[in-house]
């Protein structure tokens, strides 16, 4: 589905990624786990069109995304949800999710579209005439997610999705990509709660330095007494 092989990208001299390889497959929750720093929002800006890589190949559904333009790479089935959630304060919830369904091939089912964000956040349709300034920082989450939603994606793409919520939110919010995900969307998650992204992804990339340092299935990592340490601290081994 989406293939990223031997990424190379830069801000000027600076190295950010350095020759990534990872993949997402139909039907997959993959993790894309590491420290501040590491490159994972520089390796989702290249795969959403934001940024050209140097060297390397990204591929969706075996046709290359080189030089593609960030708003075709919506048309063609895949959706960011950027971190810090990048909302309008003044446009309403209805606004964002209106704006989400800007690509060709999601407008003729916005309506239809509309209500699934309403069945999946029922919160949002009661708020629905609401500036976005308004909502709490979970709530305008969910409008971020929703907005990405209404572009019908094949692949849903979050950065760091739980940022600054409660952590009974952070459990809703995750909750609901596996619901999604069942639904038969696949998802590339990066996520700073490395427990709750391993307890829910099949399988995981570890970026570090922007290199990968580590994969595999998410149970493994989850268990690995290095991952564990480094990510999950001194406590999650006596677990």
């Amino acid at each position: 589905m989406l293939e990223v092989e031997g990424l190379e990208a830069s801000y000027g001299p600076f190295l950010a990624l350095a020759g990534v390889t990872l993949s997402v497959r139909p039907g997959e929750i993959v993790a894309l786990l590491g420290p501040n720093g590491a490159g994972k929002t520089t390796l989702i800006r290249c795969v959403s069109g934001l940024l050209r890589p140097r060297a390397g190949a990204i591929r969706w559904e075996s046709a290359p995304l080189d030089g593609v333009p960030a708003h075709e790479i919506v048309e063609r089935g895949i959706a960011v949800v950027p971190e810090g959630r990048r909302l309008f304060p003044t446009m309403t919830v209805e606004e964002h999710l209106d704006l989400g369904a800007f690509a060709p091939r999601a407008r003729a089912g916005r309506e239809r579209r509309r209500e699934e964000v309403f069945a999946i956040f029922p919160v949002l349709r009661e708020r629905r005439r609401q500036r976005v300034r308004s909502l709490s920082g979970g709530q305008q989450q969910m409008v971020a997610i929703g907005r990405a939603l209404m572009a019908a994606p094949r692949l849903l793409v979050l950065d760091e999705p739980s940022l600054g919520l409660a952590p009974r939110v952070v459990e809703a919010i995750l909750g609901v990509l596996g619901e999604i995900n069942r639904a038969g969307v696949s998802i590339l998650l990066v996520e700073q709660n490395v427990h709750a992204a391993l307890a829910l992804a099949h399988r995981a990339c570890i970026l570090e330095s922007g290199r990968i340092a580590g994969e595999g299935p998410a149970r493994a990592l989850l268990d690995d007494p290095h991952v564990r340490r480094a990510y999950l601290g001194p406590l999650a081994l006596r677990e």
